[in-house]
Order: C-alpha cells, then sequence, then structure tokens
C-alpha cells in the first residue's frame, strides 16, 4: 500500500471509531437493517441463508454511486473486475477464480442472473444497474439451484416493481468531466390486483483519456436505456412481465502506454510515456470503441398450489449485440518494423430458457423445492483484423527516427487481412431438487443434486490471410496463413471451415449442515460440488486440429464453514466464512506468438485452488448512523498447470497466483443522518476500499500494484427525504491506479475512478 492509501485508510478508521465512540456513547435506537433475498430461491431472511452472501439494496447501491457490475468490488471485497477493450472481453472474478477468455464458445466461472433468468455471456452482465430492489453476491459453487455457469459464485440482481400508490422518482446527477446522469421512474397501481412500473435513464461522459491524434477525449460513454415492469398478484397468483431495453455507445477502453516501447516508438507517440499508472495520454489514429445493444423479456410466475406449494415458471428471451473497434498497435501509423493492426468484431447472442420449479412450505421442518430448467443460446461473431506492414519504405525517415510505411506504394507495403465468421449453438437441459430437514429448532441439514446436460455445437470459418490489395495468400501480425480447418498435413481438413461438436452429462450437488442455538447465530458447514460445461475455443484465429477438440468440463470441490451472527439488541451483526475450494480442468488461456502478436488459446489448464476467509460487519450504534467493515483473502494459487497443447510449454508454474486475484482486499465505511431543525436532515458518507497487489495474466505476469481508494459525500435533504442534494468526492486522495496491465506497462487499461473528481446530486421524490 502507498503512502496515500495509509493515510487514507487511517483517516477513515479513525473516523468510524470516533464515530462508534460517539454511537455508544448515546441512546440506542437503532438496529441492522434486515434484508430479504432470494439465494436459494424462497424468500429468507439473509442472516438464515447459510451461504456466504453479501445482499446490497438498491438505495445504497444509489448512495455509493454504483452503477455497474464494474464497481461493485468496491463493495464486496471477494470479488474483482477484468476490464477488456470491450465489454465482451471483460469478466467477474470471485474468490480469486474466474474465467478470462475471447472464445465464443465457453462461458463465465460467475453467473450472473437478471430476474431469474441466467444470462449467457459476461458481456450482457455490464449494463447499467438500473432501478435495482436488491443485489445478491453468493460466494463459491452456486450450480445446484442457479446451474452450469455459477461455478465460481453468483450475482443475482433482482428489480424494483410497482407499487400499490402513485410513487415518482427522479435523479439528476454532475461530475467533473462533463459526466451526466439522469434517472427517472413511475409507478403505481394499473387495475386492481395489477401495478406497474416505468423507468429510463441516460448517462454521458467525455473520458478520462487524451488521445492527440484527433485531439480529444476517450473512455467515455453514452448510455440510455429503458424497462417497463407489471405486477400481478392476486391471492393464488403472482405475475411479473418485464420488458426492458440497453445501448451503450463507448469509445471505451483504450490501452495506455505506461512505459517505454523503445526510443523510436516512445518519440512516435510525441508525449512522456515512461509515466506507468499516471499515463492519460494515447495517439492512436483509431478510435478504440465498444458499442452494446441489448432487450429481453422476461415472464416470472408464481402459483399457490396443493394448499402449502409454490409453483414458479420463469421464462426468458435476450438478445445481446457487441461491437468492437479495436487500436491494436497503440502508435499514430504503420512505421517500418512495426505494423498496424486494426480490429473489428460483431458478436451477437440470443438466448431463451425456462424453469418450472416447486416448492413445499418452508416454514415446515421437511422442506423441498424440485425442478426442471432448459436453456439455449446461438452466439455468433464476425471478426476482421487488417494490417498494414511495411520492411522497408520510399518515404523519408520522421522526425521521431521512424520511417513512415508508404501506403500508395503496395509493392514495399503489404495489407494482411483476413475475416472469420463463428456459429456456436449451446443448449443445457437440467433437472435438480434440494431439501432441508429440521431435526430440532436448531439442527437442520440440506441436500440437494443437479443433473446437467450440456449440448455445445459450433462452426468457425475463415480463409487463410489475404492482402488486401491484390486478394493474393499472405499472413501477416496476428493474420494466420492457414485456414480454419487447418492444413492436411497438420491433420486438419485443408478447408477453410471448422466444425465441432460435444455433449456432456454431470452431476453436481451439494450438503451442507447448520445449528442455530439462538435467533442471532447461525453456524452451517457445507461440501459443494461445483460445474462448468465443455467449451471450444472458437476465436478469430481458430485453426483445427488442435482448437477443434473440445475443452472437457470444469469441476470443483468446494468446503466452507460459516457464522452468522447478531449482537447487542442486533445493532451489530457479524459474518464470517472460511473456505477452500479446488478446481479441476480450470478453464484458462495460455499464450502463444502468432507471426510475433500474442495471441490467446483456452485449454483446461489444470488443477487450481482457492482458500481464504471472508468478514462482514455492520454496526448500528445509534438510530442514523450505521458502520461497515469487510475483509476477504484469497490465496488462489496454480496447483499443477498443464503445458500449452500448441507450443507444449507451460506458461504458469505451479504455486503461481492466479490472475486479478489480490490476496487481500478490504473496505469500511460510515453513513449518518441527523435532523437539522423540523423541516431538514443532512447526510454524511464516507467509505475506503482497498485492493492488494495482483496480476493480470496466468504466470504471474503483468503485476498490478495495490490501491486504495476514499470516497465521501455530503447532502441536505427535506425531513420526509422528498428532495435531497448531495455532494460527492471520489477519490480524494487522488490514487492512480490500473485495473489492467498488459506488456509489463505497455498497455494499462486505466478507469475512471483513478482520478480524483467531485459531483452533485439532485433527487426529488412523489410519494
Amino acid at each position: 500500500m502507498n503512502a496515500n492509501s495509509v493515510r487514507a485508510s487511517r483517516l477513515v478508521l479513525g473516523m468510524g471509531a470516533s464515530a462508534l465512540a460517539l454511537g455508544c456513547s448515546m441512546p440506542a435506537l437503532a438496529q441492522v437493517e434486515e434484508i430479504v433475498v432470494t439465494a436459494q430461491k424462497v424468500e429468507e431472511n439473509v442472516q438464515d441463508v447459510p451461504i456466504a452472501i453479501t445482499a446490497i439494496t438498491g438505495d445504497r447501491l444509489a448512495e455509493t454511486g454504483t452503477t455497474s457490475l464494474e464497481n461493485i468490488g468496491d463493495l464486496v471485497p471477494s470479488v474483482t473486475f477484468r476490464k477488456g477493450t470491450t465489454s465482451a472481453n471483460s469478466a467477474i472474478i470471485m474468490r480469486g477464480v474466474g474465467t478470462i477468455t475471447f472464445s465464443v464458445a465457453a462461458e463465465p466461472s460467475v453467473s450472473t442472473v437478471v430476474d431469474g433468468v441466467v444470462l449467457s455471456r459476461s458481456g450482457q452482465a455490464f449494463a447499467d444497474l438500473l432501478d435495482i430492489e436488491r443485489l445478491e453476491v453468493l460466494r463459491g459453487p452456486q450450480g445446484t439451484l442457479f446451474g452450469k455457469n455459477a461455478s465460481a459464485g453468483l450475482v443475482s440482481i433482482i428489480s424494483k416493481g410497482g407499487t400499490d400508490t402513485l410513487e415518482a422518482d427522479l435523479r439528476a446527477e454532475y461530475f467533473e468531466g462533463n459526466e451526466y446522469r439522469l434517472r427517472t421512474s413511475v409507478s403505481g397501481p394499473l387495475s386492481g390486483d395489477w401495478s406497474g412500473r416505468v423507468t429510463g435513464f441516460y448517462g454521458s461522459y467525455d473520458g478520462n483519456i487524451r488521445n492527440v491524434f484527433f485531439d480529444e477525449d476517450v473512455n467515455g460513454y453514452e448510455h440510455y436505456g429503458a424497462r417497463g415492469i407489471v405486477d400481478y398478484k392476486g391471492d393464488k397468483a403472482r405475475l411479473r412481465l418485464i420488458a426492458d431495453y440497453f445501448r451503450a455507445n463507448d469509445d471505451c477502453c483504450a490501452d495506455v502506454t505506461g512505459a517505454t516501447r523503445g526510443a523510436v516508438l516512445d518519440a512516435e507517440l510525441g508525449f512522456p510515456v515512461a509515466l506507468g499508472t499516471d499515463q492519460r495520454t494515447v495517439n492512436h489514429n483509431l478510435i478504440t470503441e465498444t458499442k452494446d445493444k441489448q432487450w429481453s423479456l422476461t415472464s416470472n410466475l408464481d402459483l399457490d398450489v396443493f394448499d402449502t406449494h409454490t409453483l414458479s415458471v420463469i421464462l426468458g428471451y435476450r438478445n445481446w449485440q457487441n461491437t468492437e473497434i479495436r487500436e491494436g498497435d497503440f502508435l499514430p501509423r504503420a512505421i517500418v518494423g512495426t505494423a498496424q493492426l486494426h480490429d473489428n468484431g460483431f458478436v451477437e447472442t440470443g438466448q431463451y430458457s425456462a424453469e418450472v420449479r416447486l416448492a413445499s412450505d418452508p416454514s415446515e421442518a421437511f422442506f423441498y423445492q424440485i425442478g426442471a430448467f432448459y436453456w439455449h443460446s446461438d452466439n455468433k461473431q464476425d471478426f476482421t483484423r487488417r494490417d498494414i506492414v511495411c520492411a522497408s519504405s520510399t518515404l523519408p525517415v520522421a522526425p521521431s527516427g521512424a520511417r513512415p510505411c508508404n501506403l500508395t506504394d503496395t509493392v514495399n507495403t503489404t495489407f494482411p487481412t483476413a475475416t472469420s465468421m463463428s456459429d456456436v449453438d449451446s443448449t443445457n437441459f437440467a433437472v435438480f431438487g434440494q431439501s432441508t430437514y429440521r431435526f430440532t429448532d436448531q439442527l437442520s441439514v440440506t441436500g440437494g443434486l443437479r443433473w446437467t446436460r450440456d449440448e455445445l455445437d459450433y462452426t468457425h470459418i475463415r480463409a487463410p490471410g489475404v492482402n488486401a490489395v491484390t486478394g493474393l495468400p499472405l499472413s501477416g501480425p496476428g493474420v494466420s496463413g492457414n485456414p480454419a480447418g487447418g492444413t492436411i498435413a497438420s491433420g486438419g481438413n485443408g478447408t477453410n471451415t471448422s466444425a465441432g461438436s460435444s455433449t456432456n452429462d454431470n452431476i453436481s450437488g451439494k450438503a451442507s449442515v447448520q445449528f442455530e442455538p439462538s435467533e442471532d447465530f447461525l453456524f452451517y458447514g457445507s461440501y459443494t460440488r461445483g460445474y462448468k460445461g465443455p467449451a471450444f475455443n472458437v476465436f478469430f484465429n481458430h485453426t483445427a486440429p488442435n482448437n477443434a477438440v473440445p475443452i472437457d468440463e470444469e469441476t470443483s470441490d468446494a468446503f466452507e464453514i460459516g457464522m452468522k451472527s447478531q449482537f447487542w439488541d442486533r445493532r451489530i451483526q457479524l459474518n464470517t466464512a472460511l473456505f477452500q475450494a479446488t478446481y479441476d480442468g480450470f478453464q484458462a488461456n495460455n499464450f502463444i506468438l502468432l507471426n510475433g502478436t500474442t495471441i490467446t488459446n483456452l485449454t483446461n489448464a489444470g488443477t487450481v485452488r482457492t482458500k481464504g476467509f471472508e468478514v462482514d460487519a455492520v454496526v448500528a450504534p445509534v438510530d442514523g448512523l450505521t458502520l461497515r467493515g469487510s475483509v476477504a483473502y484469497a490465496d488462489a494459487k496454480v496447483r499443477e498447470f498443464n503445458p500449452n497443447p500448441i507450443t507444449g510449454a507451460a506458461d504458469a508454474r505451479n504455486g503461481t497466483r492466479l490472475p486479478l486475484a489480490p490476496e487481500w482486499s478490504w473496505n469500511v465505511g460510515a453513513d449518518y443522518e441527523t435532523p437539522v431543525g423540523e423541516a431538514f436532515k443532512i447526510y454524511a458518507s464516507t467509505s475506503f476500499s482497498y485492493t492488494g497487489s495482483q496480476f493480470s495474466d496466468l504466470g504471474e505476469g503483468g503485476p498490478i500494484d495495490s490501491y486504495g481508494i476514499w470516497n465521501a459525500s455530503l447532502g441536505i435533504g427535506t425531513a420526509d427525504d422528498l428532495y435531497r442534494l448531495t455532494l460527492h468526492a471520489r477519490n480524494i486522495t487522488d490514487e492512480s491506479y490500473a485495473l489492467l496491465n498488459v506488456g509489463n506497462g505497455q498497455r494499462y487499461q486505466i478507469p475512471r475512478d483513478a482520478d480524483r473528481y467531485f459531483g452533485v446530486t439532485l433527487s426529488a421524490k412523489i410519494r
């Protein structure tokens, strides 16, 4: 931790201790807020669920400025975020485990569920968190009830629904850097037992990186969307219908050069380079962009049957489109000896799913639920890479010392290019059941099983690279001279088409025991068998026969013991968990060189293990004051690594840490509100989150230094909380950091919150 982090953490801890001391000397009127969750697909108090879970209300998400899952690690230390150049290449990591891949025939290890519907691809999860009732983060394998792509954990998002009376909310925000956000919602009764809610939002931001080539800021965004919900609440049935639409047009996320690339390339860029994570300038002749369009339809029915049972039916369809435009050489032009590399990709995912579940009365001594699940996803990807290469040039040497390629000289300058088209179909069937038996009011056991069948098919078409000018065969940096089907000499079919299929059956499940000596204490221990389905390495440079070999299932054995407790008349809540999980057939990227450019190769990389502990505490000593603190330790390492099937060389030593897996992460914070006279209230909030040092890639490549972020806000509002004005300070100590480091500092991903900035929020309500 650097000096700024230490000073900030001491200040926040001091503030928390002072507030606690103050609270203990005042009349005790408060209790920790009770949150009802559906972590086991039935409504329960979060303190009664024998799972390591963090539940965050929508109000707290808004108050902390958490607008997407990219920022969730500030609230849940066990979670880290892998920032890619596009949302399609980004991922959530939990307890040090997650799948990082460019393949459209592989799924995440951390599942995202929105209103009961499991998302197919990681990129779908990074839409704005819009009008959320609560967010539940379940740590460790959750496949028994939630399916195959929850082998490391799960994030469940639940939307706010209709209301019995007319309500309206407006939230307008402005932050430095021309960042604007506007959110509004209206809800109320429709007719009889029907109610509804309509929500819309718009946000834009110029960006935190200056591209001197175009003399404009980049790494900004423009987001907008809407959601409509209709709820029916009858005597025997509850029905929710949801339709939503989301668009994102982001000039994000440019790779920033923070370390020298040599004197000539540094001079080409034309600005000081060796600034590390303080770098905020690029010189790119192509603006990196990621564009998303997503819409969905969801139906969720709960029907009371047999007097004591509930039949639930969840139907969902989601369509997601992602366009990627990427600057791959990070220079303003092609020069002799350094090629220009530009990419353009398009991914479309259409998925539909159905789940039917029957649950008995959870208040009985024996409680069970059984269900069936069907899910299908169709993923298409088109990808084009365009190079400009010259070994010599007729143009004079530039002041930088580089000789630019002459684009009109098509003899000495060549234009290698290729386009791939991929089509991947994934189908999943499952039946599952879980039951709990209470021997006494204090002692109970839970067991569950899930049978899963996966069917995965792909077709990948790519001709060998050609010169875009002549049409003649030509390879280049990251452009293969082999067809997708592979050469006959290498065991391929000699065509431009590679195709394959894989089927797999699996039994996963869990067993747990819980002991509740009193209503304020719960102790539990569990064993979970996790599962992640098979995959194929389907990406731009996919070449049979090596890439056509199915990547086997990933399985895990996870053990966890934990405690959930409340003290001091429920003004203190303290939860702890101790865990260990071993993953066999871990699906991960190895790295190989193709004509001088590094590309990835998804394989069953071997066996990894994560072990550690988590502690979460909330204290409400007096009315209006809440103190929070969480700490997570995860020792996530490679146990046995398999060599790359193409090169035969392993790129991660046994015992090395997994990527994006900091050993230590923690946060502390305090929220306080107090009346001022009879008409107004003052609101104050502060938080500090710390993320330990980590690595970007397997083999402990791309080190990322530890960093700590201190945020605070101060607001004033009416006594009835209908109007509130809040001032925000983000990253008060101006702590610069990176989310990703590739090439030892030659490519950083610098987030918005890596700089200090200020803002203001105005909220208004009708009740």
